[in-house]
């Protein structure tokens, strides 16, 4: 029963369906990818009322031991790397016009950002090696290995606070976070690895600092592109690569956009708690990205399992899913609009 439960979750599979289309088709077809993400989902989610509803003791337990839930997860490494071999192949047609070559790009950063990072975050969390390899390698499809040092190690301690590279601030505009949250990000990781290493009694610039790791490992997997396929299509890697990080990274501004924990001391702060993160129960968004948007409880309890996360009464409700917010976050007036003010109904001030 719990894995008929599970197959929800093989929902997010249609994005590779769609983009597999996309990589074999011309015309405004190469475009369905785009089209399902940000034109029907965002649209169904408008008509679809949220479900707040929470498993029972016992379905949870059941649920948590359940490993067909993992196997999804698990099976998206396979797959994602083999659509970005599909990709890459795709785009050597020396025919394709602008327009599909673009459609093409936008439909890889669509995986990139949900399975390359989206489903990384969720596997880094995990405490067994096997699964944090997998994360890891995931996160390489996308070039943010850093994401699994800085997320973890970073993120989670300073949610909510303006020493968190991830966390959006009162006022602050999408396109100012981006290059803030990206560079303070890439930064804070190389902090965290060196400062490991001093711990262990190693040096911050051997072989064992883990971005060490992470930069040579990235920088072998483009020259592996670069040697298949040429200059030109490794550009349009980093394209879509670069549009799967500003995904992630849009999702990090709407998930804790002007929320702040209160400070107990110099440098110390009060746990992060459900009300420190925009929670929303928007179905659609919840299969798509598993339920990710259940970030409070997230938050609340890193190590809890994507399938049992938890709505919380107390924590601020987002007014659609995942990708409608991201689109009302690109008009920044529109978005100070909305949220300003469900800010200040929260009892939060900047």
């Amino acid at each position: 029963m719990q894995s008929v439960r599970a197959l929800k979750y093989g929902l997010p599979f249609v994005l590779f369906l769609a983009a597999g289309y996309a990589f074999q088709m011309r015309g405004w077809q190469v475009w369905i990818p785009m089209i399902l993400v940000w034109v029907m989902i965002p649209s169904l989610e408008l008509l679809i009322a949220p479900r707040a509803e929470n498993l029972s003791t016992a379905e949870e337990e059941m649920a948590r031991q359940d490993r067909f839930y993992d196997y999804l997860l698990y099976l998206s490494v396979p797959v994602q790397f083999f659509m970005l071999y599909q990709f890459l192949l795709s785009m050597q047609a020396e025919d394709l016009t602008l327009w599909e070559r673009t459609g093409r790009i936008g439909a890889m950063g669509i995986l990139c950002g949900s399975f390359g990072i989206n489903v990384a975050h969720e596997l880094g969390h995990r405490v067994n090696r096997f699964e944090q390899f997998l994360a890891k390698s995931l996160l390489l499809s996308s070039l943010y290995m850093h994401f699994y040092t800085e997320h973890n190690k970073g993120h989670h301690k300073r949610v909510a606070t303006r020493e968190d590279p991830s966390s959006a601030r009162y006022g602050e505009m999408i396109y100012t976070f981006w290059f803030r949250t990206v560079i303070m990000g890439y930064l804070s990781a190389w902090h965290i690895a060196g400062e490991e290493c001093l711990k262990k009694g190693r040096s911050k610039f051997g072989i064992h600092n883990e971005m060490i790791q992470f930069q040579l490992i990235q920088l072998l997997f483009i020259g592996l592109i670069y040697w298949l396929f040429g200059g030109w299509i490794l550009l349009y890697f980093l394209a879509a690569a670069g549009m799967g990080i500003l995904l992630l990274e849009t999702v990090n501004y709407i998930e804790h956009y002007g929320l702040q924990r209160k400070a107990t001391g110099e440098g110390k702060y009060e746990r992060a708690m459900p009300e420190h993160s925009w929670n929303s129960d928007h179905m659609i968004g919840r299969l798509f990205l598993f339920e990710l948007s259940r970030h409070s409880d997230h938050h609340y309890l890193a190590s809890r399992k994507y399938q049992i996360l938890r709505h919380h009464d107390d924590a601020p409700q987002m007014p659609t899913g995942y990708p409608g917010m991201m689109l009302l976050s690109l008009v920044p007036p529109v978005w100070f609009a909305v949220m300003n003010r469900r800010i200040h109904n929260f009892g939060q001030h900047p």
